[in-house]
């Protein structure tokens, strides 16, 4: 007797623990991230620069970002964000570079986003700011380093690259993965795309979708282990009943 109603108080909890993360929301990266993050050298990148607020007593109310000189962008572009204004600069280079077979004399350096009156990312909130880049470099990494500035006043400077080790360092800055071009890959599929006429791109639609897709998944998971444990403690509770 003692054994079935132990194995009963198990079931339970376990039933109420797969129940509650069924109820659990995912949550956002804990650093400025872009998402998605891989594209192909040489090509053009549609992303978002995912914002988390961290703090508990303010809220997120700028983003900057700054941009390579090294390697500079000759294409950027924002999308309209309701409650925030952006703003991209665009300057002279201390000397001319060469990219696509063509002299570039001035890049892009900055991009800066402002929350208009009544706007911020707020306590347990995230924000998307999407942009298209180009062209990009023909390099393995490019780092955006990124400043989130709270609404107190303190500023957290998102610039870090990875330690030669690999580890992920305390403040990370956004970063791109690209990879080389394939043979007859002009930059514009595949991993480089370029904004759709909708102001949708296809990595963005991919994006969402695999992450809509895999949370299906997971929660109809969850849903059948839960639904499993019900069934078991009906059965261990039926067994008693007869005996």
């Amino acid at each position: 007797m003692s054994t079935n109603r132990f194995g009963v108080r198990t079931l339970a909890v376990l039933a109420v623990a797969g129940i509650a993360v069924l109820g659990t929301p995912t949550i956002a990266s804990a650093h400025v991230s872009a998402q998605p993050a891989e594209f192909t050298q040489g090509g053009r990148a549609t992303f978002a620069f995912r914002v988390p607020n961290e703090r508990d007593n303010a809220g997120t109310t700028k983003i900057e970002v700054t941009l390579p000189k090294d390697t500079p962008l000759t294409s950027v572009r924002t999308r309209p964000l309701t409650g925030w204004k952006a703003e991209v600069v665009k300057g002279k280079l201390d000397k001319p570079v060469t990219i696509a077979g063509k002299e570039v004399t001035e890049a892009f350096t900055s991009i800066t986003w402002t929350a208009e009156p009544g706007t911020k990312i707020g306590v347990n909130e995230y924000q998307e700011f999407y942009v298209a880049l180009g062209t990009l470099p023909e390099k393995d990494t490019l780092l955006l380093p990124t400043k989130q500035t709270y609404e107190n006043g303190e500023v957290v400077d998102w610039s870090q690259a990875p330690g030669a080790d690999g580890k992920e360092p305390e403040h990370p800055a956004p970063a791109l993965k690209l990879a080389p071009k394939k043979a007859g890959d002009d930059g514009h599929g595949g991993h480089g795309t370029t904004p759709a006429a909708s102001g949708t791109d296809t990595h963005e639609a991919s994006a969402a979708g695999s992450d809509q897709t895999a949370r299906y998944l997971g929660g109809a998971g969850l849903a059948v282990g839960a639904l499993g444990l019900g069934f078991g403690v009906g059965a261990i509770l039926r067994s008693r009943r007869k005996a």
